[in-house]
């Protein structure tokens, strides 16, 4: 059982039956105290400690015991593991999707690991997290990107807590705090703009526009739209595949958050689809389904290259979207990447008066909270509505209020 043992000296009992101490031949070199004790995995473990120092070993072994007892116990050893070990070992049995993977993988060994890499487990305090958030501020990386990056290694930190090699997650601490973004709006395209847009992209790909701003679709869901997610006995769109790039292959994959969704289908959007189908027939494409190795799926697709192949991100984005906003006029910034005709569709339907809870399903957001987050700046004021009714309830002639003011940029031709 668990026991201190004394390296330096053994006691005897001499022939007068006292008992006294006697020097070992190691006595006065290295350690003198050693801890010995069966953790819960039934390896026998041991902690060393200095001369004139029984008393931390004593309280060392008290602690060890009563962890045990309690099922908190961390083996002290498994602190000596360096961040990277860990990460690779986490990285390597993580089931997230392999873009997933990849990006953390990215991320580490670009932004964490020169720093916490070669570090203990253990030794990773949070005035070494500090530390490290300095560094890469100092860097020039955007906020966004650096809670991403706080993100990922808390959630690794996490999981070596949850695997008993440290103790306590040192992000858990109120003295760190991820970085907070500046306070920023999406700014939806009016209607006179996303009409010029349009006219401005090649024909082959004006549908794209069609599904991003009148369907709600992300740019994956787009390139991975087929005239077989039409229904046939009601005016919907089942969402249900993107396109994805992983490790330079493409590959089918489930809607982001893995679930499919129903979006309902405008009749302009429906007409613009079929003419597109006539002018451009859709491309036969087979690719594997949700990783590299799945089992190839074969779908028609409304968009493709001339050559019949799936769109990729890289080459509509330089090659069709850049061109069509310079020739535009508009500024060519993240501002007016793809998503913003995710952001045009939910202003319009939120100026309709549609509910949050119906946008955040037809958007594929997992928590309405989140929609109402991003676009609660987009929701018609309620104080037109309070006046107008409590002028009605204390008998105010209304003929002469002025209406109220339309959504920014949703009712400009």
């Amino acid at each position: 059982m668990a026991h201190i043992v004394d390296r330096w000296y053994r006691t005897v009992v001499g022939a007068d039956g006292k008992s006294r101490q006697e020097p070992k031949p190691e006595c006065g070199q290295g350690m003198r105290y050693r801890v010995r004790y069966i953790a819960p995995d039934g390896k026998e473990k041991s902690q060393s400690f200095p001369d004139k120092k029984k008393r931390d070993a004593q309280a060392f072994l008290a602690s060890v015991q009563a962890d045990i007892l309690k099922g908190t116990y961390v083996d002290p050893d498994a602190g000596r593991l360096t961040f990277k070990q860990y990460a690779d070992e986490w990285l390597a049995a993580a089931t997230t999707d392999m873009l997933t993977r990849d990006r953390i993988e990215y991320e580490l060994r670009l932004h964490v690991y020169p720093v916490l890499g070669h570090r203990p487990l253990a030794s990773i305090q949070p005035a070494t997290v500090r530390e490290w958030a300095r560094r890469i501020q100092e860097s020039g990386l955007s906020v966004g990107y650096r809670r991403v990056l706080f993100t990922d290694v808390s959630m690794i930190l996490n999981a070596a807590v949850d695997d008993r090699k440290i103790v306590s997650n040192p992000f858990s601490v109120k003295s760190i705090r991820r970085p907070k973004p500046a306070p920023t709006k999406v700014v939806p395209w009016t209607v006179a703009r996303l009409v010029a847009f349009r006219d401005n992209v090649p024909e082959r790909y004006r549908v794209a526009v069609d599904l991003g701003a009148g369907c709600g679709l992300r740019q994956g869901e787009i390139f991975g739209a087929s005239p077989a997610d039409l229904d046939g006995t009601r005016p919907v769109l089942h969402v249900t595949r993107q396109i994805k790039l992983v490790r330079g292959q493409l590959i089918f994959a489930p809607p982001k958050g893995g679930k499919s969704r129903e979006v309902p289908l405008p009749r302009s959007v429906a007409g613009r689809l079929k003419q597109h189908a006539a002018d451009f027939p859709p491309a036969t494409v087979s690719l594997p389904w949700a990783s590299l190795t799945g089992e190839p799926r074969t779908v028609e697709l409304y968009l493709s290259t001339p050559a019949g192949t799936a769109l990729t991100r890289s080459m509509f984005n330089s090659g069709v979207w850049k061109p069509a906003i310079r020739a535009t006029g508009a500024p060519d910034d993240r501002h007016n990447g793809m998503h913003v005709l995710r952001h045009t569709y939910a202003s319009v339907l939120l100026d309709a008066g549609e509910s949050i809870k119906a946008l955040s399903a037809y958007l594929g957001h997992a928590d309405p909270g989140f929609t109402l987050r991003t676009y609660t700046h987009l929701l018609p004021t309620s104080e037109d509505r309070t006046r107008r009714a409590i002028d009605k309830a204390l008998g105010e002639d209304q003929e002469d209020d002025d209406p109220p003011e339309p959504v920014d940029g949703l009712k400009t031709a």
